[in-house]
Parts: structure tokens; sequence; C-alpha cells
């Protein structure tokens, strides 16, 4: 009888020139400094799931998860900023940003983290939910039924999303970052497969992995298009103030959608999860051995030495 495939839970996201993996326990970020030595930031793990007890809440859970994910990888992203400060940003601060210090001290940091973390979610609503929204508002007259329009809507959003995607991915510090997220996932694969985690066996994985965060995204904006059907068109503040609301709850559904697929592996979870590995296609790109090594440190860092830790 084959051996049963180890589906792990640890996952993660690429930084600046490094990689961040959430394990079981702890959350370790490694970043390659410019002097070429790889320095690993370990954190035991605190998610918002278990420290309000919701883990056992189906949708209310991942509403949770979701907000602790972008924290998380926030915080990661700011620790590996430190290491390529710019001469400009060496220079004496500002007076306003004398003035924070001076008013916030120590929680100035975490206040930076989580204004980082408000704004993104205003930006991304204002761009991927409430502005193609609007353009079909345009038009709205002219097509008949709730269904019709959300999905008319819903292709306007994967487009601008992807248009975003495409955009950014031609700037050379994000394809490095799309190089680290495909490291990421090799070194997943390789851990999930039981092979040591060496630069050789992490090479050989494949770079597109069903679980990673960009199917993720495009869930939410699958499912958003069914719940936001029921929404009336005849007043925008309306459509936009409920779809706000609305918006959780997309999120944490499309976070057990995810959960179920990665147990399961069937003709359905493969045509679900084709939005987002099509995706990955943009997102990742292969990794060079130096990227690889990086990843390799991440991952062993929050590893137990159990893997009934990390079962999916």
């Amino acid at each position: 009888m084959a051996k049963q495939k180890h589906i792990t839970s640890i996952g993660g996201s690429a930084v600046i020139e490094g990689v961040m993996m959430r394990g079981p326990r702890d959350i370790a970020t490694a970043v390659r400094k410019p002097d070429g030595e790889i320095v690993v930031d370990k954190k035991p793990l605190n998610p918002l799931v278990t420290k309000y007890h919701v883990n056992k809440i189906p949708i209310v859970r991942g509403i949770f998860s979701f907000f602790d994910s972008m924290i998380t990888s926030v915080k990661a992203l700011m620790f590996s900023a430190e290491f390529f400060e710019t001469e400009e940003e060496n220079t004496k601060p500002s007076k306003f940003e004398a003035f924070l210090e001076r008013k916030f001290g120590d929680k100035l940091k975490d206040m930076v983290i989580y204004f980082s973390v408000l704004l993104s979610l205003v930006l991304s609503i204002a761009l991927f939910i409430l502005l193609p929204n609007y353009i079909v508002g345009f038009f709205k007259d002219k097509v008949e039924g709730n269904l019709l329009k959300n999905l008319i809507e819903g292709i306007i959003r994967i487009a601008i999303f992807i248009g975003y995607i495409l955009i950014v991915s031609k700037q050379q510090d994000i394809k490095r970052v799309f190089m680290y997220h495909g490291a990421e996932h090799k070194t997943i694969f390789c851990y999930e497969n039981d092979l040591e985690l060496t630069v050789e066996n992490v090479k050989k994985q494949p770079r597109l992995h069903p679980r990673c965060g960009t199917s993720f995204l495009i869930l939410v904006m699958l499912i958003s298009v069914i719940f936001f059907s029921f929404i009336s068109w005849d007043n925008l503040a309306t459509r936009f103030l409920m779809r706000i609301a609305l918006l959780p709850i997309v999120a944490g559904l499309s976070y057990e959608v995810i959960k179920w697929a990665g147990r399961s592996d069937n003709i359905l979870v493969r045509i679900v999860s084709a939005p987002g590995i099509w995706l990955q296609h943009i997102t990742t790109a292969e990794p060079d051995e130096a990227q690889i090594e990086v990843a390799i440190a991440s991952m062993k860092a929050v590893l137990t030495g159990n893997k009934e830790d990390d079962k999916w």
C-alpha cells in the first residue's frame, strides 16, 4: 500500500530578499542580508483564532485568520525591510517622525503595522470591491437580473486584480519577491514529500501550490459574486455598504473552502483550485539556489520534529 502523502499546515509568504514561514508553534522570517548572511527571526505563534477561542467556529475562524495573516505578513515585511534601508532613510528623522517617536515611544512600530494593515484593507476594498461595482453601475439599467450584474462585476474585479498583478510584476524588486514565493512553495512541497530539505531536493519540486494565498484571494472574488447577488442595485450607497459588511463572511467562507480543498484530491477540488493555480504562474517564479537556501532556513526554524504537529 502506497504511503499517504503528508499535507502540512505550514505556510508562509515572500518578503524582501526572504521568506516567512508560519509553523504550528512558531513564525520564522529568514532574510539574506546585503553581505550574504542569512538571518532568521523566530517568534512564538499566538494566532488570533486561538487567542479569542474561535478556532472551532467555521467561517468566524476564517475571518480571524485573515486578519491575523495580514498582520503577520506586514510584520515579516517590515523586519526584512530593516536590512535594506537607503542612505536617505538613515538621515536625521523629520520633525513629524521625531514627534511620533516622542508621543508613542516603543508602541510606534505596532501602530505602523496596524495602520499599514488598515490602509491595505481600505485600498483593496476600494480598488477590487467598490470600483468594479461603480463601473457596472453606469450600465446597470441595460442588464437584467442581479446575478448577471454581479457576474459582470466579478469579471471586471478579476480583470482589475490580474491587471494589477501584471503591472507590479514588471518591477525588478517584485520579480525577486515572486522568485522567493516560488522558493517557499517548492520547500513546502519538499517537506510534504518527506524528502531531506536540501537545495537539490527543493529544486525538483513544483512551484505551484494548491493552498497558496493567491487561491484564497481568487476564491473571495468568485464567492462574492454569489453573495452580492442578493443585494439590491437601486442605491449606490447601499450597494457599497452591504458589500463591505458581507466581505468578512465571504472571506470566512473562502477560508473554509481552502481548508476543505487542502484535505481532498478529486475533480471538484481541482476545478476549485484551478484559478488560483493558474494565477500562480504570474505570482511565482523559479528561484535560484541562494533563494532556496533562505526558504529552507525559514522552514527548518518552524519544524518541531513531529509531523503530527503540523498536519493539515
